[in-house]
């Protein structure tokens, strides 16, 4: 039998001959919404023009564990990434406003418009659970971007408000205009107001998705075990977006906790397949195994 030390010691000799991927340059970029608003990212420049952009979620951030791990996964194959906050959240300007959808689709239009002057190619839009909405609503518009990731957005918008609200909210809002939502120690975390979540009530994912490109090109990622937006919404969208494709991830969770390797994995194949990395740099093998 062949001897596991030697055959260890030639495939790390093999990869010590193989060109490695250049590490990706990071840099803070701000750039202002069409309302004046500093939105605040990290580019990792990656050495190439092509570029993905990553949108956060209800009440996250860029620097979520999600869109670290999926920057590492993009930049190690030679795709440069831009993660950022949207208005109102993490380091960028403005104030959290509930719903919210279509102004923070505007913001992602801001930031595509930006890197289109510095002569990127914007191969890709990826949003998570909100941001996934957003992506969406982003494509439904906008028709300058062909490849939509969209990771367990919610399909339909006027569920899952009673879990943060409660049962009686419309009841609450017709009375006081407002409800404050407040964490465990009674603070106020953030308020939701007549008109936000009448935002969220009238944003018309069906439409929207109707409206999206046969041209674009969508790919959904949902866990059959997502515990806040039921997969049953992936289903609805790969019902009504003419350029669809659907992936069920068996036991992942809404943050993919367990399952960033995996997640990693679809979004990668998905853009090999629409031709993202078409014309670049081959010397980017990697070693999964030993």
């Amino acid at each position: 039998a062949e001897n596991p030390t030697r055959c260890r010691r030639l495939v790390l000799r093999m990869a010590e001959r193989l060109p490695s991927a250049k590490e990706a340059s990071q840099a803070r970029v701000e750039i202002l919404n069409k309302y004046g608003e500093k939105l605040v990212g990290v580019l990792h420049d990656a050495g190439s023009k092509k570029l993905v952009i990553l949108c956060h979620g209800f009440r996250s951030s860029k620097d979520e564990s999600i869109f670290l791990n999926l920057t590492s996964a993009l930049t190690s194959q030679g795709i440069s990434v831009f993660r950022f906050d949207f208005a109102g959240n993490g380091e960028s300007d403005g104030i959290f406003r509930y719903g919210n959808y279509r102004r923070e689709a505007e913001d992602l239009r801001s930031v595509i418009l930006y890197f289109s002057e510095q002569k990127y190619e914007i191969c890709a839009i990826l949003g998570h659970s909100k941001g996934g909405n957003v992506v969406l609503l982003y494509a439904s518009v906008y028709h300058d971007v062909h490849t939509v990731i969209n990771l367990s957005g919610r399909f339909a918008l006027d569920r899952g408000i009673e879990g943060r609200l409660g049962r009686d909210f419309m009841q609450r809002i017709e009375k006081d205009g407002f409800i404050d939502v407040k964490d465990r120690t009674g603070k106020v975390e953030y308020r939701v107001t007549e008109e936000s979540l009448k935002d969220r009530l009238d944003t018309d994912m069906h439409a929207a998705c109707h409206s999206i490109d046969k041209e674009c090109r969508v790919l959904t990622i949902h866990g059959s075990k997502d515990e806040i937006v039921p997969s049953e919404d992936a289903m609805e969208f790969a019902k009504l977006i003419p350029n669809h494709k659907l992936y069920i991830m068996e036991g992942a969770n809404h943050s993919y906790a367990a399952h960033q390797g995996g997640l990693a994995s679809v979004v990668l194949d998905f853009l090999k397949s629409n031709q993202v990395f078409l014309g670049m740099s081959e010397n980017r093998t990697v070693f999964s195994r030993l």
